[in-house]
């Protein structure tokens, strides 16, 4: 008994070997193909592929670096007549047709507000207590309102009368709705095509601009 036992594991060893090495494939048995050639045969010149020292990669990062951008528009806020007059002046001398002053408004805006707090400490306070909360909050836009809180801003009172519901639900009792700032109208700055010529020129406008920057077109 123990001999055909021996005989059997003898001849299980076998199989599995010639099974596993491949040499049972002409009779339609051997394990699963791991090589994919296909995938070579998909490859476009591999012999162009080579791998790039340090200083390979700092000259084509220089390179990247010096290459033209690609003209952007830019554009200003609202400006009231007098700021607009101020950047006028500012870009009169620009090539013709890199800029316009055209109609513009900003509609109001509302933040569910926190505040006015008596110091930073305790606006430092109020931070750590939103934060364990998992409440996003950010500084507001109005010096009349510092120092203090908004927890999110909307373009009507409805929503951020919503949102302040919202709130309440999560444990924030002492916010309210403000109007941050009223509709505003006036004029805006719009740069259509600001190239690599015209960059370096941007400059002149910051001071000119304060707190009215330039953003990308909408």
């Amino acid at each position: 008994m123990l001999r055909l036992i021996v005989l059997l594991l003898l001849l299980a060893n076998g199989g599995f070997y010639a099974w596993s090495q491949g040499l049972l494939q002409a009779w339609g048995v051997g394990p699963a193909q791991q090589s994919e050639p296909q995938r070579v045969a998909q490859q476009v010149r591999p012999e162009s592929v080579r791998v790039l020292s340090a200083d390979d990669m700092r000259r084509v990062e220089a390179q990247l670096a010096q290459a033209p951008r690609p003209p952007e528009c830019l554009a200003t806020p609202a400006l009231d007549e007098t700021m607009a007059g101020v950047v006028r002046t500012t870009v009169e001398g620009w090539p013709q047709g890199s800029w316009s002053l055209e109609p513009a408004s900003e509609p109001a805006r509302w933040i569910v507000y926190m505040g006015p707090y008596a110091g930073v400490e305790q606006v430092a306070r109020k931070r750590a207590e939103l934060r364990q909360l998992g409440i996003s909050f950010e500084p507001v836009g109005n010096p009349q309102l510092e120092p203090g809180l908004s927890l999110g801003s909307h373009t009507g009172e409805a929503s951020a009368q919503q949102q302040l519901a919202g709130l309440a639900e999560r444990g924030v009792r002492t916010a309210r709705v403000v109007q941050e700032r009223p509709e505003q109208r006036g004029v805006r700055l719009l740069l259509p095509a600001v190239d690599d010529a015209l960059r370096p020129r941007l400059e002149e406008l910051k001071t000119v601009l304060s707190t009215k920057p330039l953003r990308p077109c909408r």
